[in-house]
């Protein structure tokens, strides 16, 4: 009898302090600036995309989720990726792929809100990941800027 008036005192006493829950939808929680997300791939502040196609990411994932295929550019034949493909479904978010990049081309943001009704919504090509980095190009410099004095 007596663990029950000791569990319904703490009970008791939460009873009338404010609460702590989220309204998720309307309020947010603050992520951290090493928040693992959404891929995004980066620019230069030229607009020249910034994967040498090393296929490092590639080696590196645990999870088999990145395929990349190489090809060399018409106008100075250096290499860049012509197909770049990300399957969320697979990946596990380690963030392996971003350290390995050595120029800081593959990037996780901190956008978590995504979905997919197919499995082909989740198969994220170049030109989505490109569209992405360019959409969070603000957030992930402020972001990298930040963490710089701890790489």
């Amino acid at each position: 009898m007596w663990e029950l008036i000791k569990g319904l005192s703490i009970t008791g006493r939460y009873l009338f302090k404010s609460k702590i829950t989220v309204q998720y939808p309307e309020e947010k929680t603050p992520l951290s600036n090493r928040f693992r997300g959404l891929h995004a791939l980066r620019r230069y502040p030229n607009g020249e995309e910034r994967c040498i196609a090393c296929k490092l990411c590639e080696a590196v994932c645990p999870a088999l989720a990145i395929t990349i295929e190489a090809a060399p550019r018409e106008n100075d034949g250096t290499r860049r990726t012509s197909r770049y493909e990300i399957d969320l479904l697979k990946c596990i978010f380690c963030g392996f792929c971003e350290e390995s990049c050595p120029v800081d081309s593959i990037v996780e943001s901190r956008t978590f809100e995504y979905h997919g009704e197919q499995r082909g919504d989740l198969l994220m090509t170049k030109e989505q990941l490109l569209a992405q980095g360019d959409k969070v190009e603000q957030e992930l410099a402020a972001d990298r800027a930040y963490d710089a004095r701890y790489r």
